[in-house]
């Protein structure tokens, strides 16, 4: 008996070494390629179809979290240094030391750059809208200010940052409205918008020009932002793309609904983005609110992943399907180490919206993005 089994042994051993690839093609049916391939990153899928960008900021440059962001992306959007209060805090003071940072390692690495943003409603100082005395400016003043603004922060990174995302978020939530009520639209109405891709295109006329806002794929809001680019488009305005954020949800959009505003928007003959893509783990929820009971649940359970899943792989077949018009999909963060969504729309709740884990992993989920 023994030596019957050590002949067996023996003839096993030689039938591994004459032919391995049949010994072992049960076990590589079981592995995903991709998943085997850690020296691709999602920049490689996708290189015949568009760029893949992340948001960063100076410090995770600087982390572990940078050799993540080589591998993988060959874009950059900086997440806050670019925008009006964090890099012109007052009227006589700019503060280009982190912007600066993020150029330099995009350049020195060759990778693309949009920037973000030019004038919104949000993150926008005080100093703007008020004169010496605290009394609201006049509409001239103001629109000289964002000249001056966009003028000085686009002509430093001319030749440098390929699209910017001049307007953010001008189109109102509440369904009877039509644009927000914020301090631009007070003192200048509609024309702030139309001027700021004026000073922006002055200033580089090679940079392309983005509109940029959320919750793109509700029917009403998205016949609002049609509309308001249609009229810049009809009076000569130079817009040149459009930015679909992306901040999603395990609960929408459907595939149908995503579907819709791809064509829609693909409607417009704009070079569309995705610029701004998480898919939080909870349901949907627009408007921020305090903690209850029921959100102390926070693990990442399987339930929780299979959803996320889900909504992963029906948007890039999708983005893969639409990619005649969709020129770049960036991700709003780079790991669930950290994620604005850990804070809003409940302050201090854990959410786990991208594709790598706190570790830097790969979740499942990235390779049903990559598996096509």
């Amino acid at each position: 008996m023994q030596v019957k089994k050590k002949y067996f042994v023996l003839l096993s051993l030689l039938y591994i070494h004459l032919f391995p690839n049949l010994a072992f093609c049960q076990s590589k049916q079981v592995v995903p390629r991709a998943e085997s391939d850690s020296s691709k990153g999602l920049k490689n899928y996708y290189q015949s179809y568009f760029p893949i960008g992340v948001s960063v900021s100076p410090q995770s440059l600087k982390s572990d979290e940078a050799k993540l962001i080589l591998q993988q992306f060959n874009s950059l959007t900086p997440e806050n240094v670019m925008k009006p209060g964090p890099i012109h805090p007052e009227e006589n003071r700019y503060n280009w030391v982190p912007a600066d940072e993020i150029v330099n390692f995009a350049q020195a690495n060759g990778l693309k750059i949009r920037g973000h943003n030019l004038c919104w409603h949000n993150q926008t100082p005080d100093w703007f809208f008020k004169d010496e005395n605290g009394n609201p400016v006049s509409k001239e003043i103001l629109l000289k200010r964002l000249k001056d603004h966009i003028t000085t922060v686009v002509s430093r990174y001319k030749g440098k940052i390929y699209a910017w995302d001049v307007v953010n978020e001008v189109i109102s939530d509440t369904r009877e409205e039509y644009f927000r009520k914020t301090k631009w639209y007070e003192i200048c109405g509609e024309d702030f918008v139309a001027k700021a891709f004026q000073y922006a295109h002055e200033a580089d006329a090679n940079a392309l020009l983005f509109y940029n806002d959320y919750n793109e794929i509700d029917s009403v809001k998205r016949e609002k932002i049609i509309k308001m680019v249609q009229g810049l488009q009809k009076a000569g305005v130079p817009v040149q793309g459009m930015g679909l954020q992306g901040h999603w949800a395990v609960n929408e959009p459907s595939k149908d609904q995503l579907e819709r505003t791809l064509k829609r928007f693909a409607g417009l003959k704009l070079k569309l983005q995705i610029t701004e893509l998480d898919i939080s783990v909870y349901s949907k929820e627009h408007n921020a609110r305090e903690r209850k009971q029921e959100d102390d649940n926070t693990t990442f359970t399987a339930e929780k992943e299979k959803k996320q899943i889900e909504v992963y792989k029906m948007c890039f077949e999708l983005f893969r399907k639409y990619k005649d018009v969709i020129t770049g999909v960036t991700f709003w963060n780079i790991s669930d180490r950290n994620s604005w969504l850990d804070n809003f729309p409940v302050k201090g709740r854990k959410d786990y919206p991208l594709l790598f884990d706190n570790d830097l992993n790969p979740k499942k989920a990235y390779w049903e993005v990559v598996k096509f």
